[in-house]
């Protein structure tokens, strides 16, 4: 089976994106901004239609600061086989738990078109780790986000035996939608920027556990020194602290030597139902109508 496409070969054959959270109706966004078309399937059908209103209604917006690309079209899979059908690309974007992603790839497997290259946007699971159920191993791979449209970077790495077609064609093609991938050489938990960011996320985090700062602290400083826009509480909480926690539970996984106080501050959000953006409230507060 052959994996390579130009992007004349796949412009009339549309993406389905997996799970409308946060990160996968920005996900669906970016692929809209090309003229073609996105489907987006959720179990939660209310999720699903929130995300497709989303591309609808920032799709303008994108493209007049982009100042190229053309409106395409998003709709909602009402089932996974509809949402699949005839996609060259599938990208799974659900919640970071291998009891989820899992056998979920399996469904996917079965449904999907036979040359579609499989994508799963983990932020820290190694796409091998969820390929038991897909038959043809050569076609996935790890593409990860970050948070688009406004950090288009994107990490992409191999589960060991995608093919090479699979990682060329996304490495050509990607920019095309104003997305930059980025290869990771060699398989590494967080790729490579989510690397950088998990220090910096985490010894923030316990400089709030150890009473030294407050989270605005942390962010002011961020702003000032390095001319940030938003400081690294403020990026937690638009990605979502329960993300955030499902991740770092991850990486204590791998390395028990970590710290346990960031993980417990997350834990007083998270239990609490401060999720951050999404929820309205996490480190800061936030108006009802800035969470999607």
């Amino acid at each position: 089976m052959t994996y390579a496409y130009s992007f004349d070969d796949i412009r009339n054959r549309p993406v389905a994106v997996i799970g409308a959270g946060t990160l996968g109706r920005r996900i669906a966004l970016m692929f809209a901004g090309r003229g073609g078309e996105v489907r987006i399937h959720d179990p939660n059908a209310d999720q699903a239609r929130a995300a497709v209103d989303y591309v609808a209604s920032t799709l303008p917006d994108l493209l007049a600061r982009r100042g190229s690309g053309e409106p395409g079209n998003a709709s909602v899979g009402t089932d996974l086989a509809t949402a699949l059908q005839d996609a060259w690309l599938v990208i799974e974007a659900v919640p970071e738990r291998l009891e989820i992603k899992i056998p979920l790839w399996g469904e996917i497997d079965a449904a999907a078109p036979s040359d579609a290259i499989f994508a799963t946007n983990s932020s820290s699971y190694a796409s091998r780790l969820m390929s038991e159920n897909i038959r043809d191993k050569s076609r996935l791979c790890n593409l990860h986000f970050y948070m688009p449209p406004t950090a288009n970077a994107a990490d992409v790495m191999s589960d060991g035996e995608t093919a090479r077609e699979v990682i060329d064609t996304l490495l050509t093609v990607l920019p095309e939608f104003d997305v930059h991938p980025f290869e990771a050489r060699r398989e590494s938990t967080g790729f490579i920027f989510n690397r950088v960011w998990a220090a910096i996320k985490r010894e923030s985090l316990a400089v709030v556990a150890d009473g030294v700062a407050r989270p605005e602290d942390v962010d002011g400083m961020f702003r000032l020194n390095w001319q940030m826009p938003v400081g690294p509480f403020q990026m937690m909480d638009s990605v979502g602290l329960d993300v955030v926690l499902d991740i770092e539970n991850h990486y204590a996984a791998e390395n028990p030597h970590l710290p346990e106080g960031p993980r417990r501050v997350l834990h007083e959000y998270v239990d609490a139902g401060r999720l951050g953006v999404k929820t309205g409230e996490g480190f800061y507060r936030y108006p009802p109508t800035t969470a999607p």
